[in-house]
């Protein structure tokens, strides 16, 4: 199952890089994040370490969650950390698409996991990932925040 899965997803990320032309910047920023899912799939690797010292990352919505981080550490402490705390099973994530247009990566993906409780955590998310030197800079992401909030709410940590 999980050769197939991984064949599946080379597949997938093979017929988009075909589909349209990137310059040798697009296409060095879209394989260095295709490296990273796939790492990260496969239970290898951290996606998080591309992310430079001073990132601002966005979490949109009305959730308690959603603002701006403005630093790798920040967002680590108040989202990843505590996230991962609350599973059992962490999230594996599948690539449904990425494009890249400049200096921007876009990432549509969905991920499944565990909770403590046993309860499943399913959520889709677009990350618009803005990269420089090979680092991620800036991401605006959007995601299930009922899913999120429920989870970071229902599970007691700590």
């Amino acid at each position: 199952m999980k050769l197939l899965t991984t064949t599946l997803i080379m597949i997938i990320f093979a017929t988009s890089a075909n589909a349209q032309h990137y310059s040798g910047e697009e296409s060095s920023n879209k394989e260095i994040i295709v490296k990273a899912f796939q790492e990260w799939h496969n239970g290898n690797g951290n996606f998080f370490d591309l992310l430079t010292d001073d990132v601002h990352w966005e979490i949109t919505g009305s959730s308690p969650y959603s603002k701006v981080y403005t630093s790798k550490q920040e967002f680590l402490d108040k989202v990843i950390i505590p996230l991962n705390k609350k599973l059992k099973v962490k999230i594996k994530p599948t690539v449904r698409s990425i494009f890249a247009d400049s200096d921007m990566v876009i990432a549509l993906w969905d991920g499944e996991a565990i909770a403590l409780d046993g309860r499943p955590y399913k959520s889709s998310y677009s990350w618009y990932i803005k990269m420089k030197n090979g680092k991620i800079t800036e991401v605006v992401a959007f995601l299930d925040g009922i899913e999120f909030a429920d989870i970071m709410k229902r599970i007691k940590t700590d």
